[in-house]
């Protein structure tokens, strides 16, 4: 087995493997505009889909990134898609909720959970982006029994509310899914699949800019202002400009002057490696049906192959919080090696990592009020959840609507009085986390 001062290729890189085939660019000095019909303060898939959105329907709409365009989690993340299994594991019961109003609400975001992968995917074929799009599905595989017996009571209503195509594989049929014995059974999304997530975004950014929308990159908002008889002042480091309406499309890197929405998303580290490319044979013994992988695990681990089938990218929350890539790699290559024994001795080629945005609901959230909007809380369902509810705030723009826009448009972001966008919390609970996940599989072997 590969030590881990040895797991490093030649040519070992603390990037994104993805970026690779598309990197984040620079979007040149024009001068910003004096106004706007609509600023959007952020340039990751939400505010792009926004914008795109907007501009379809006829209305200015200019982009605000703090850095180059996407430089965030939309370049960065594993590039699953699926519609509506994340929003169904992580429901939780309002207060004073009966069990048909706790059942009519998850059915009705269920249901706009499914319509946001239908978004993604007519995006992809409307614009021809080519971004390595597999529809192969997606395995959500069991680190407990109980977790198995806890997907099987969920099947009939995924199934009633979605097109997933959902199913259980148990532990003795698993061989033909992936190459590893550790888990308890799966569920398999027919209706899933997983892309290149950086190619996927430079495709929107091109439609939206061919639309008519502009990204100002090198643009942190410093300042949102109120102005006397409506409107905003949004003062950026590139200047300010006077918009009409606002939208903060920031997630992950939701700062202070952001309407204090920074205390009521919860920033969270995540980590990715890629390995070298594999020698022949040995990716398709791993995942022989080329599926995306996520686990039921408290501290999630999700992994895929490549766009071209040669290399695993495996990801995870190996660290709450900041640390070097040389190090998650290291703690990610361990988690790899546990489940696939037969990696021993590969090496890992590119090290990255990100943030992702969890609320206090684990639900993702639009709304907002006077003109001034917010789309946030991917709780790690970004490609197909954030996409749409950047176009679904785009709809409710255009529309002047007042009434929800879809299932996630729910009033206020729920805060707690102990949380002020300090996470300090997060190694300590993380940390226990982990232990829980590793003393409950060793008691279930």
């Amino acid at each position: 087995m590969a030590s881990s001062a040895d797991i490093f290729s030649s040519d070992f890189r603390k990037l994104p493997y993805w970026w690779e085939a598309y990197t984040p660019p620079e979007t040149g000095d024009d001068a910003l505009p004096a106004s706007a019909d609509v600023v959007i303060i952020g340039a990751g898939y939400t505010g792009i889909c926004c914008a795109l959105t907007l501009r379809e329907a006829g209305i200015n709409a200019i982009v605000l990134e703090a850095e180059r365009p996407g430089i965030g989690a939309s370049t960065r993340s594993g590039g699953q898609v699926s519609g509506g299994v994340n929003v169904q594991k992580k429901a939780l019961a309002a207060v004073g909720e009966s069990d048909a109003q706790r059942t009519e609400r998850l059915s009705a975001r269920l249901r706009d959970a499914d319509a946001a992968m239908s978004y993604v995917v007519g995006l992809i074929e409307k614009h021809g982006i080519q971004c390595g799009w597999q529809p192969t599905g997606r395995l959500t595989t069991m680190w407990l029994p109980q977790h198995y017996e806890a997907w099987q009571s969920r099947m009939a209503q995924l199934n009633a509310n979605t097109s997933s195509r959902a199913r259980m594989i148990p532990r003795e049929a698993l061989g033909a899914e992936i190459g590893s014995s550790v888990y308890h059974g799966a569920a398999l999304i027919e209706r899933a699949g997983h892309l290149h997530p950086a190619q996927l975004y430079g495709g929107m950014l091109a439609a939206a800019r061919a639309a008519g929308a502009k990204v100002y990159g090198q643009a942190p908002v410093q300042k949102i202002a109120r102005v006397p008889g409506g409107g905003y002042d949004v003062t950026s480091a590139r200047g300010t400009v006077r918009a009409g309406q606002v939208v903060i499309a920031t997630n992950g890197y939701t700062g202070a002057a952001m309407d204090g929405l920074d205390r009521k998303v919860v920033p969270i580290m995540t980590y990715m490696i890629a390995t070298d490319e594999l020698p022949a044979g040995l990716a398709q013994e791993i995942l022989p049906t080329n599926r995306a992988v996520s686990e039921s695990r408290r501290v999630v681990n999700h992994y895929r192959l490549s766009p071209d089938g040669r290399r695993l990218l495996f990801g995870g929350r190996a660290r709450f919080t900041p640390t070097s890539e040389e190090t998650t790699a290291r703690l990610l290559h361990r988690a790899m090696l546990k489940r696939f024994p037969q990696l021993a001795g590969t090496r890992i080629s590119h090290s990255w990592g990100g943030k992702v945005a969890m609320t206090l609901d684990s639900m993702p959230h639009i709304g907002g009020a006077d003109g001034l909007h917010y789309a946030l809380g991917c709780n790690g369902s970004g490609v197909a959840m954030m996409s749409y509810l950047g176009h679904s705030l785009g709809r409710k723009i255009a529309a002047q609507a007042r009434a929800p826009i879809n299932a996630f448009d729910m009033g206020e972001i729920p805060g707690h009085p102990f949380y002020s966008g300090n996470t300090w919390f997060l190694f300590a609970i993380g940390t226990w986390y982990q232990a829980r996940d590793a003393y409950d599989h060793w008691r279930a072997r």
